[in-house]
């Protein structure tokens, strides 16, 4: 179907629903209007004549959902949590950002890339690198790329060369690996062909509501100076950057600190979290895009992840159930995007000063931290990575911990590590200290790799714009520490710097020396000992001294590729059956005749494993309405108001049962619900098939 038809009728659904913030009309009322989407006011600092912009500037987005079946979930640490389907697709949202030369050409250029993922392990950041290198010779390279994770709890795991990270998952998992990457590389080459002239510009605000300190015993152990920036212990800042061509929003970036942890360890189906659904709720049932045509949507919305460490999204601190779970995301995500979306009702300071960038990998097992950093006029190091007993104890406030672990003592693995590693290694001591230590992960590492030890630290700039890719989970007080560096050595005001966490790789958390002394979970989970934010203090100041002053740095060394050989354990897809007496696709259990707004179209068919074919960039369904003599698509497997889930039926047979949620102001009409599946035959590739129920009325 056209992709504009499609369009609009999700206006229509968009405008009747009331979907959007107060006070902002939605694509659909516009679109009534004859007036262009989401027209904003004018920038301060503006230059330039109609149509001029300071910057070239691209947008794209591509699906990267992995598997949806039968693959351990990510970030729970869950063995129990094997995913059963798929709620929303997972998407790689990109925005190439080049100085405009007088000319008109490019010249310098950043890539920003976020990512509905769990974690952006070195695997996926090299197999990128290559990709794009491959395509563009060089143009997007490790310095001016930066890959961030949004950290969706829900995600599918699997595609880390490391094996900490796959020991959920039965090992590593190339066709969720492949579906990461690709969707990754989609995302930038779309963003590539898309630049144009365009403005950026930049605006902040608070959002409370949405976030709490899980670990407040611990920021409080930080000086005065630190609480006081902090009085709540949350991080309140909201961040936009607003993409616009001659006046038009095409595109925004919003950073604001909240775990995805809004769904539950207890959910099974691959979910984008709230942060997913912020943008999911501003591309779609804001401005109307269709993910299934061939053109990118008016406005691409990212909302990326900043000082989240110790920021949940539960405010009663405690792990959200499900189906509960399901509004819990939405209404965090519905108040991040309304946070977002007020601040385009004022002019943003608008940037100017082009972008530049820079990256060093740094060995964090092996750093020599300087008394300015270190806090108490001494030099100290770090040493090779140790997992704490607060580690497995889990952070109770978004999930289960591992029983015969908790945050603060452990009186065990206390003993063990004092009276035995300390003792044998007083280098561990002097930098773990006083962690209890349970994995010394870093002697595992000399056998089999089981957690990164050379790390990227980046540090982009656009116009006045910082961001320090910093590769783990940062706590808001380390976060402001990190960024107080920066401001100071490059001049730029504290606002003006961001951490831009889960980028480029994974080394889990990173706290200060206060928080670390407290051995929560966060404290048990900073790898590299006591000194390892100060250590990353000192190699963000480097970044910023050389960009301040136009000097290029040695890259360092870089990781080791892994991807030779990973461990894969997960049993192979052997063949798919339907059951006795039914064909793929057959409708097991049909919808109603008639529904109404509010009430959920339940659909089950005969059905195949989804592994074999992940439909990346396509549907495993169509929710589709009788207009003018054709079926056209309403909904499909990345909409909010879809599920689908699959099930074994015995050895080899599948139940897939699809559900509907008919959104408020649906078009009364003949509906029906279709399934796409492709089923693996003993011998030979998965051949596709498609089961459709017969038609049911939505009544007005």
């Amino acid at each position: 179907m056209p992709g504009s038809s499609r369009r609009s009728v999700l206006r229509a659904t968009a405008a009747t629903a009331g979907l959007g913030l107060a006070g902002l009309p939605t694509a659909a009322a516009h679109a009534a209007e004859g007036t262009s989407v989401l027209r904003t006011p004018a920038a301060t600092g503006q230059t330039g004549g109609a149509g001029a912009g300071s910057y070239l500037v691209g947008r794209g987005i591509a699906d990267a959902t992995g598997e949806v079946a039968e693959v351990g979930m990510m970030g729970y640490g869950r063995t129990d949590q094997q995913a059963q389907g798929l709620h929303n697709r997972l998407r790689a949202r990109a925005f190439v950002i080049a100085d405009r030369a007088p000319d008109g050409s490019a010249g310098e250029r950043v890539a920003l890339v976020v990512v509905d993922s769990p974690m952006i392990f070195s695997s996926v950041h090299q197999a990128v690198l290559r990709a794009l290198d491959e395509r563009y010779g060089g143009l997007y390279n490790a310095r001016n790329t930066m890959i961030t994770a949004t950290h969706t709890h829900a995600g599918p795991g699997g595609y880390s060369h490391h094996l900490l990270y796959n020991i959920t998952t039965l090992g590593f998992h190339a066709k969720t690996f492949d579906a990461v990457v690709r969707g990754i590389t989609e995302a930038v080459g779309r963003a590539h062909a898309d630049l144009a002239p365009a403005e950026l510009s930049l605006s902040r605000g608070e959002l409370r509501g949405a976030s709490v300190n899980r670990s407040r015993a611990a920021f409080d152990r930080n000086p005065a100076d630190v609480k006081a920036h902090f009085p709540n212990a949350t991080d309140p800042l909201t961040t936009l950057l607003r993409i616009e061509r001659q006046g038009r929003l095409v595109g925004a970036v919003n950073w604001f600190a909240t775990h995805c942890t809004s769904m539950s360890g207890d959910n099974r189906l691959v979910s984008a979290d709230n942060k997913g659904y912020a943008a999911y709720h501003w591309e779609r049932e804001v401005a109307g895009a269709d993910y299934l045509a061939g053109d990118a949507p008016e406005v691409i919305a990212a909302f990326a992840q900043t000082n989240a460490g110790d920021m949940s999204p539960n405010l009663d601190l405690e792990p959200p159930t499900t189906p509960e779970d399901f509004e819990r995301t939405r209404a965090n995500g519905l108040r991040q995007y309304e946070a977002a979306a007020r601040q385009l009702e004022r002019p943003g300071t608008r940037l100017s000063g082009g972008v530049d960038s820079r990256l060093v990998y740094v060995d964090l097992s092996d750093v020599t931290v300087e008394p300015e950093f270190t806090g108490d006029g001494r030099t100290h190091r770090t040493a090779k990575p140790a997992v704490g007993a607060a580690m497995a104890a889990g952070s109770t406030e978004d999930g289960p911990a591992f029983p015969g672990f908790s945050e603060g003592e452990n009186p065990f693995w206390d003993a063990v590590s004092h009276s035995v590693l300390y003792t044998v290694s007083p280098e561990l001591r002097d930098a773990h200290a006083p962690k209890a230590i349970a994995v010394p992960i870093g002697e595992m590492n000399r056998i089999y790799p089981w957690v990164q030890e050379i790390v990227p630290v980046q540090l982009v700039r656009i116009g006045r714009l910082h961001l320090i890719g910093v590769p783990g989970e940062v706590t808001i007080a380390a976060g402001l520490r990190l960024r107080r560096t920066v401001a100071e050595v490059t001049g730029a005001g504290l606002d003006d710097v961001l951490v831009a966490g889960y980028a480029n790789s994974y080394f889990h958390y990173l706290t200060t020396p206060e928080e670390y002394d407290a051995q929560h979970y966060e404290g048990g989970s900073t790898l590299f000992g006591r000194w390892q934010l100060p250590a990353v203090q000192q190699v963000s100041a480097e970044l910023a001294r050389a960009m301040r002053d136009g000097r290029t740095l040695p890259a360092g060394p870089e990781p080791p590729d892994l991807s030779a050989a990973p461990l894969a354990l997960q049993p192979p897809i052997v063949l798919d059956a339907p059951q006795i007496g039914r064909s793929f696709g057959d409708v097991l259990t049909q919808p109603r005749e008639s529904y109404r707004s509010g009430e959920r179209v339940t659909a089950v068919f005969a059905g195949a494993h989804p592994g074999n074919d992940l439909h990346r960039g396509s549907t495993y369904l169509r929710v589709e309405r009788y207009e003018g003599g054709v079926w056209r698509t309403v909904a499909d497997d990345g909409d909010w108001s879809t599920a689908f889930r699959w099930e074994r039926d015995g050895i080899a047979a599948s139940k897939v049962t699809v559900t509907w949620d008919v959104p408020a102001g649906a078009e009364p009409g003949r509906y029906r619900v279709r399934y796409h599946g492709d089923a693996k035959p003993l011998v030979g590739g998965a051949r596709s098939f498609s089961g459709t129920t017969r038609t049911f009325t939505v009544l007005a």
